[in-house]
């Protein structure tokens, strides 16, 4: 099969999303497909280029620089106008218009299967005010959230503090602060606006931090992450050794269903298909909140989804089959061919 994987991009997220795909195209190549790997940023990757992401190191401690992302943004268009013939596209884009519904509706017009969901879903998960309206409606518990603008006191009378502060449209954390005391929220603000036109303001919910990956019908066993920092940030979550992931989490039978449950729930209620990951909070009593939906998770060796899978008996590799499966499936099975 002819398979095109498109990789870094121009988010935040760009380095996540090129560990990510440089193991996807060695994990499908492994399983005998034609793979050639797009960086949307700057068109088909050479060998050496290959090998450079290989060699590893690309993800650092800190996202890229967001004037250098602004910059690499010219290059998308033409870049997407030279994409190979290719069976099904497989989307290893984390944030920005790889992940927030653009890139999904240009590609619906192609025809050409591609990974993950479509372009409404994959905008309504990215927005997460529109996202957590969607969980209430279906019984799907969230913290409860403010939008900026708001004040000081209109946080505490709603919320109390300590609060979550983040971009409304971006993941890996970034641009999210825990703001412990009120004299701190106008800088977090701030900090948050840097990365999107909305800022969500959300309660903390003090407790575990849980995760469930979706693949197709499948509710993958469900995992807990224990950063060394005080929340899983961008460092704990790509660095090697600053957060435990524990697969599956100790939960008793009723907890692991009632969570994967709520999961499929959320899941459906964005319209999701193919692959997910859906992240929860637990309460000290027990009580679940869910985050979000990532509705293009990561895939390097440190992510959530393929450590979820190894739990189940799924390998790298037939986990990466299985989500291009899925895309066909979507298509019934027939490729198009750009």
């Amino acid at each position: 099969m002819k398979i095109t994987v498109l990789m870094g991009g121009t988010s935040s997220e760009r380095d996540v999303s090129l560990a990510s795909g440089i193991r996807i195209v060695e994990a499908l190549r492994q399983r005998g497909h034609q793979v050639t790997a797009v960086d949307t940023a700057h068109g088909i990757l050479g060998p050496a280029e290959e090998q450079a992401l290989l060699a590893g190191g690309v993800v650092k401690t800190l996202p890229p620089d967001t004037n250098a992302l602004m910059r690499l943004n010219a290059q998308l268009p033409s870049t997407l106008r030279s994409l190979p013939a290719t069976d099904v596209l497989f989307l290893a884009l984390h944030g920005g218009q790889g992940e927030d519904g653009t890139l999904q509706a240009l590609l619906d017009l192609t025809r050409v299967p591609y990974t993950g969901s479509g372009h409404l879903a994959s905008a309504l998960a990215m927005d997460k005010d529109l996202s957590k309206k969607l969980f209430r409606a279906a019984g799907v518990p969230t913290a409860d959230w403010l939008m900026a603008p708001a004040s000081v006191d209109e946080v505490r009378s709603a919320l109390g503090f300590p609060v979550i502060v983040k971009p409304s449209k971006q993941g890996s954390t970034v641009g999210l602060t825990l703001v412990k005391q009120s004299n701190m929220l106008p800088a977090a603000i701030e900090e948050a606006f840097q990365f999107d036109d909305e800022v969500m303001i959300e309660q903390f919910i003090a407790g575990r931090e849980l995760t469930v990956g979706i693949l197709g019908d499948e509710a993958l066993p469900v995992g807990e992450i224990i950063p060394k920092h005080e929340i899983y940030d961008y460092e704990c979550k790509y660095t090697a050794g600053m957060a435990e992931e524990r697969f599956p989490a100790d939960l008793s039978p009723s907890e692991t269903a009632t969570i994967q449950a709520l999961a499929r729930r959320a899941f459906d209620a964005l319209k999701l298909r193919g692959y997910a990951r859906i992240d929860f909070r637990m309460a000290t009593d027990g009580t679940l909140f869910c985050l979000e939906a990532n509705t293009l998770p990561g895939m390097t060796q440190l992510s959530l989804i393929p450590q979820a899978a190894a739990a189940s008996g799924i390998g790298f590799g037939e986990l990466c089959e299985r989500i291009v499966r899925l895309a066909l499936d979507q298509r019934g099975g027939e490729g198009a061919g750009t």
